[in-house]
């Protein structure tokens, strides 16, 4: 089976194509939201994905880091040194996003805070006219998942959400592998997400260390006392401030399982879990399994160890002709992916389907940008928030302890006031997700 495309761009191609392109608009079309030939993007958030994103614009053509912002001065300094020592220019540094987001200069953002920091963002950013690009999950809960696709909308942004494997080669061929029927219908999902996480012990509440500015980086979350098990990366595990791994990374997994499915929300929803091994301070569940059943009763299961364990993340689709089975071992770099695809009963596989080139995730931002068009992009904001919402979904049944109908229409829970009261959470002032944006 021939998995060549002429009209799938290898990655220099599309950035020389990309870059070709942002030059015949710039100064003559109203299209474009930038004054001149530079798109000039601000960082906020410095930690290990803000580092990642610093790399990816550095080799977008006519993209130019203008800020950088981070609520710790000592990542702050970090990030703006590694982009000056780059380009010869030191970004505008700032603790306060707010700063950076009144700068008319600045096209766009690139999000890569804590979770509980994503929406408010992209629509304070939206309504300050950037674009944005934003790590997933997009949205803390379900409320402001539908709060920033409003945004986007209504004040007409390029909204890209940070769902990175839509705009890779192999993901990408396995889709249309899928959707061309190879397998028939496809009824069921299982995927499995691994990669063993160590306990994180227990740490005392005490002051803030003078490098960080506490009170920015609790945002809309409730004031409560620092610890070090918070600042940097352990958020994660603390319903607060992140979503565990079902958020974390299972937004990647659960976005490939209903995107290969073609399906949208589901109508039920049943979770169950536990935090694993040796007592910690962490709140989430490391072993946590979702099952996710839609209009039509197909089902998509989700399966998450962050325990030991020798097996590799995979995906496993199962239609009426056939079944297709999609392993990635995060373990090692590069990634190594395997696709095996078994038809009526045979044991043995058909021959490699192939692969195509890379998208540049980034890259296509920038040009969707420069066009103003976000049909342009492997995955809008509302692709994005809606797999962020099962991953939401499931964490509720999990702390709930039962089983959960859902309308996905109105995008309520059925006779349930209880879970419907957590569809949102109680904001901070002045760091409130508004009803209305």
């Amino acid at each position: 089976m021939k998995a060549e495309n002429e009209n799938m761009p290898h990655r220099r191609d599309f950035l020389k194509e990309a870059s070709i392109l942002a030059g015949s608009l710039l100064g003559n079309s109203d299209l474009w939201a930038g004054a001149n030939d530079r798109l000039r993007v601000a960082l906020i958030g410095g930690g290990g994905r803000g580092r990642a994103l610093i790399e990816e614009m550095l080799v977008t053509p006519g993209v130019e880091i203008a800020g950088v912002c981070d609520v710790d001065q000592n990542r702050l300094r970090q990030r703006a040194s590694e982009v000056e020592q780059k380009t010869g220019r030191r970004p505008r540094m700032e603790t306060d996003m707010r700063r950076l987001l009144e700068d008319p200069s600045i096209d766009a953002v690139t999000i890569a805070t804590c979770d509980h920091w994503h929406a408010l963002t992209t629509i304070w950013a939206c309504q300050h006219g950037k674009h944005v690009y934003v790590e997933k999950p997009v949205c803390e809960n379900v409320f402001e998942g539908q709060r920033m696709v409003e945004a986007a909308r209504k004040y007409r942004r390029v909204v890209q959400g940070g769902t990175q494997r839509r705009s890779w080669g192999r993901f990408r061929r396995t889709h249309e592998i899928l959707n061309s029927g190879l397998i028939g219908d496809v009824y069921m999902s299982r995927t499995l997400l691994t990669g063993y996480r160590a306990p994180i012990g227990f740490k005392p509440t005490e002051h803030p260390p003078s490098w960080l500015d506490w009170d920015l980086w609790l945002g809309p979350a409730p004031k409560q006392p620092y610890h070090a098990n918070l600042v940097h990366y352990n958020w994660h595990w603390f319903w607060d401030f992140g979503n565990g791994e079902m958020g974390n990374n299972g937004s990647h997994y659960i976005d490939i399982s209903r995107w290969f499915m073609k399906k949208e929300l589901p109508t039920r929803i049943y979770s169950a879990g536990k935090r694993a091994g040796p007592a910690d301070q962490g709140q989430t569940p490391n072993a946590h399994n979702a099952t996710f059943i839609y209009e039509d009763g197909s089902i998509l299961e989700c399966e998450i160890r962050n325990t030991y364990t020798a097996e590799a993340s995979e995906w496993h689709f199962y239609g009426t002709k056939g079944y297709l089975h999609f392993q990635e071992n995060i373990m090692v770099r590069p990634r190594v992916f395997n696709v095996e695809v078994y038809l009526e009963g045979s044991k043995e596989p058909i021959p490699d389907i192939g692969t195509y080139d890379d998208i540049d995730h980034f890259g296509i931002f920038a040009q969707a940008v420069r066009e103003n068009k976000p049909e342009m992009l492997t995955c809008d904001v509302e692709k994005a928030r809606i797999s962020a919402t099962h991953c939401h979904l499931a964490n509720l049944s999990y702390l709930l302890k039962r089983d959960l109908k859902f309308n996905p229409q109105t995008e309520r829970f059925i006779g349930d006031d209880e879970a419907n009261a957590l569809l949102t959470r109680e904001y901070r002032q002045p760091f409130v997700v508004p009803e209305r944006v």
